[in-house]
């Protein structure tokens, strides 16, 4: 019964061109604390008007302590669906009520979901890319390289001003306090830093960050990038000299506006979208 409310949900919005949301654990999500919303993680379908097969499920920041809904989930399933690729706004379960692996867990979860529904809503199983902003930029870093299974392994990955070493200097101490708690176990720390989790099965990858992040140091990408290369995967690495962390699209900023722009070319070069 649960599928056939969910299809019917995700044809209904096919229709309507509006988001839908659905439980990602309808039953109760696995080791939940409480029935809150919080404690109810959601996955959210926003269809392209005019889709061409191709899907991101996006994963908005916040630390693991909270999530920025609107500029890193709203208005980037907008500019998705403006050139015809469908999203999907994951609200994973944060710290500290939460901690390892619950939001990867749902991660998981999320990526199962899409694909078992892709032939049914008209996307492409082939086509199905995650993308993480800060925080959520772990959480897709995590899915990236610690996935269990070909269902739940990402196409492509987007990493936009990502948290990605919990183990050096560069790491973010809020998200290790949020996602680990403290102190964290360093087999943890280590298994975590996901620049040491990339393999030659880790998915092709964007990033993107600013030389001026201080929130979020632009090592984090470079470490990640440098991985990636290590095993010959894929990968394009954009750094701008200015902007804080937590831009977003930054569509008010003339020159940070360009890098989605970037990221678009770089979907075009990788097949994701003509």
């Amino acid at each position: 019964m649960h599928f056939l409310l969910f299809f019917a949900l995700f044809c209904a919005s096919l229709t309507a061109q509006t988001p839908q949301t659905e439980f990602l654990w309808p039953e109760g999500a696995p080791g939940a604390v409480g029935s809150e919303d919080l404690d109810k993680p959601t996955l959210a379908f926003w269809p392209a008007p005019q889709p061409n097969g191709a899907a991101v499920l996006v994963c908005p920041g916040g630390g693991y302590g909270a999530l920025a809904m609107d500029h890193e989930g709203k208005q980037v399933a907008e500019w998705f669906n403006s050139f015809g690729v469908s999203a999907f706004i994951l609200k994973y379960r944060l710290g500290p009520r939460y901690r390892h692996p619950a939001p990867l867990d749902d991660a998981r979860r999320a990526m199962r979901m899409i694909r078992e529904r892709a032939t049914r809503v008209g996307l492409d199983r082939a086509r199905i890319g995650v993308m993480g902003f800060s925080a959520g930029g772990h959480l897709a870093s995590t899915l990236s390289t610690l996935y269990e299974s070909a269902e739940e392994r990402p196409d492509f990955s987007i990493l936009v001003y990502p948290v990605i070493s919990f183990s050096t200097q560069h790491g973010h101490s809020g998200s290790l306090r949020n996602l680990l708690g403290w102190p964290a176990d360093p087999q943890l720390v280590w298994r975590l830093s996901t620049e040491r989790a990339v393999t030659a099965e880790t998915p092709p990858t964007f990033l993107f960050h600013t030389n001026a992040d201080t929130g979020v140091p632009p090592e984090n990408s470079v470490l990640y990038y440098l991985a990636l290369r290590r095993h010959g995967i894929p990968a394009e690495l954009h750094i701008y000299q200015d902007g804080r962390h937590g831009v977003g699209l930054a569509p008010k900023d003339p020159v940070l506006s360009s890098w989605p722009a970037r990221l678009k070319d770089w979907l075009k070069v990788r097949g994701v979208v003509q």
